[in-house]
């Protein structure tokens, strides 16, 4: 690795250990990929040979089984950013005849694969939605795994006292069941230490400490390779929901609020929302409840602006992080400002650390006029 840069490799049980120097020696490449409404996920890859540690005792004593926990760590001028914590799942071994040939991969998930490790038949008692997020978390607390569950907005009280939720999955699919009736998202992102780890359930949060700003078309002080901006003015669309009069039968269409009560927008010029359509969220569903399915809605499909790019971090100075603020500069006026970073692909090879990142708001034209650098 650079000079100014170290990666961290740290496997074992529920408590991994650092890597065995063979182990970090025969290191090639690492990849780790995070971002909103998905599983993120890693994968390492070793050059092995037929007398190496690796496939003489590692892999035969099983050291890189499915199963395995692993952590990835950089310190980047000082700065140590957990960057994975989850699970092996899948291990490839690609032989060769040429020297220097063959590989060892090794595949994984972040740590939300351990909730969707058991299947459970379970009728929870009559607790907030939130509440049960944390009873399930603490499950699995021995990972490192702290919750922070966040109330709904509009907090269904009708369907907590009137009837018991039933879960018949995994913990990970009632979890995400229960979001998506509260308009939230679900997420497990490691750190900010080695070995522990926040399970978010909650709304996206798009407020808080911003990155340092990406910056681009702006000669020395360009710290991008590349970026682009789009604006696709049939992504945001203005959802309703029908609620029938119980004494009459005749249906109404009720808007679905704004998802500033959610996030706060981030343009000063929001999108127009072209496209109507109308949310069918079942006739067993309270109005609050289906508020709340429209919310989650809404918010997925509001963003019409997007940017994607590449950085070197060595010279951005900083690891960029998926699911928070950055700024933008040196894109104009209509593109610059402030954006949430959906996104983040990390490539690291000896001596190299690069990004790619996708981008999103709600429209164009910065609400503020300068960013942090």
């Amino acid at each position: 690795m650079a000079e100014n840069m170290r990666l961290l490799l740290l496997i074992g049980g529920i408590l991994p250990e650092k890597a065995p120097h063979e182990v970090i020696e025969a290191l090639q490449s690492v990849s780790v990929h995070t971002g909103t409404g998905e599983q993120g996920g890693f994968q390492l890859s070793f050059a092995v040979s037929k007398r190496s540690m690796l496939t003489t005792t590692l892999l035969p004593m099983g050291y890189f089984d499915p199963g395995r926990r692993v952590v990835l760590a950089t310190i980047i001028r000082g700065e140590q950013t957990v960057v994975m914590d989850g699970i092996i799942t899948r291990q490839e071994i690609g032989p060769s005849d040429t020297p220097g040939a063959s590989t060892l991969t090794i595949t994984g998930l972040d740590m939300t694969a351990v909730f969707d490790m058991v299947h459970v038949e379970f009728t929870w008692p009559e607790l907030p939605l939130f509440a049960q997020v944390d009873l399930i978390c603490l499950k699995h607390a021995m990972y490192g795994i702290a919750p922070i569950a966040v109330p709904s907005v509009f907090n269904p009280v009708e369907s907590v006292l009137r009837r018991n939720s039933v879960q018949s999955g995994t913990d990970l699919e009632y979890i995400r069941e229960l979001a998506s009736k509260a308009g939230h998202v679900f997420f497990v992102e490691p750190g900010p230490e080695i070995g522990t780890n926040i399970a978010y359930w909650g709304p996206e949060a798009r407020f808080g400490l911003m990155q340092p700003a990406l910056s681009v078309n702006m000669g020395a002080a360009s710290n991008t390779e590349s970026m682009s901006f789009a604006f696709d003015g049939l992504s945001a669309t203005q959802y309703s929901i029908i609620e029938v009069e119980p004494h009459t039968g005749i249906g109404f269409p009720i808007p679905i609020p704004d998802v500033s009560l959610l996030r706060p927008p981030l343009a000063a010029r929001p999108a127009l929302k072209l496209k109507h359509q109308k949310i069918d969220f079942g006739a067993n569903k309270t109005l609050p409840e289906g508020l709340l399915y429209g919310l989650a809605h809404s918010a997925k499909s509001s963003d019409a602006v997007s940017g994607q790019g590449k950085l070197d971090v060595l010279r951005y100075g900083h690891v960029l992080k998926a699911r928070r603020l950055v700024g933008v500069r040196g894109a104009g006026t209509a593109y610059d400002g402030l954006y949430f970073v959906t996104k983040v692909t990390h490539e690291i090879k000896r001596g190299e650390y690069k990004q790619s990142f996708s981008l999103s708001r709600d429209g164009l034209v910065p609400l503020l006029e300068q960013v942090s650098a």
